[in-house]
């Protein structure tokens, strides 16, 4: 199937109110950080199906997707990138897709864009090699580099390596953007669920300059009486 026939379909499935929607919630007002971003109004899973029958793009037209004012074309690429990545049979293939996506990170600009694609890509890819690249994203000016930067950590967090994220972590903590204080604490509670003295020994070295988001996302699992003593004690 072609790109042509995918846009027409995309267009097909647009739900007008469903864009208002998503355009509140993904806040495209002026100076918000998805401003301008463009919605035809179509939910994930639904997309997510439309996707899995264009996997036979290559790079060109995925590149032409990703350059799209179209969130959700944007988002379809990332999908299928993230299809073709996990049925790639060599490492050489992998890098490939991998460096594609490194060179498109101004168009993966919004959370849920990062979200789905960067643990699956670029966690995935750099899960038995060096991670300094991630080290790099989080020292970035660009929001999105820094979410990616810890977001694709997840895959090493599920394969019980923790090191990386705590570094991005620790370097992110003066972040000030609330899209970076929820990840890292996302990333901390996953840390947690695994293994909670591994996060226990962090959050104690860092809880009090933490923004309170990054902690309560951080917390979030903790028991209430627990939960309170952190909150109580920060500065």
């Amino acid at each position: 199937m072609s790109l042509i026939e995918l846009k027409q379909i995309l267009r097909k499935n647009a739900d007008r109110e469903q864009a208002k929607i998503l355009k509140w919630f993904f806040k495209t007002a002026p100076g918000d950080y998805g401003e301008g971003d463009k919605f035809l109004g179509i939910k994930v899973p639904v997309l997510r199906k439309i996707s899995k029958n264009f996997i036979n793009l290559n790079l060109d037209e995925l590149q032409l997707l990703l350059s799209s004012e179209i969130h959700e074309e944007r988002l379809a690429a990332l999908m299928i990138l993230v299809l073709k990545f996990q049925k790639c049979s060599y490492d050489k293939e992998r890098k490939h897709i991998f460096d594609f996506y490194l060179k498109n990170t101004k168009n993966i600009n919004n959370w849920d864009l990062v979200d789905l694609s960067a643990p699956k890509i670029v966690g995935e890819y750099l899960l038995d090699k060096d991670k300094l690249i991630l080290e790099n994203l989080a020292s970035s000016k660009i929001l999105w580099e820094k979410r990616i930067s810890i977001l694709s950590t997840f895959q090493f967090i599920k394969a019980n390596q923790f090191e990386t994220s705590l570094n991005i972590a620790e370097k992110l903590l003066n972040d000030d953007h609330d899209l970076i204080h929820k990840a890292v604490g996302w990333m901390l509670r996953e840390i947690g669920k695994r293994n909670l003295s591994v996060e226990e020994n962090f959050l104690n070295q860092h809880y009090k300059k933490m923004p309170r988001t990054m902690l309560r996302y951080a917390i979030e699992k903790f028991p209430e009486k627990k939960r309170q003593t952190y909150l109580k004690n920060k500065i």
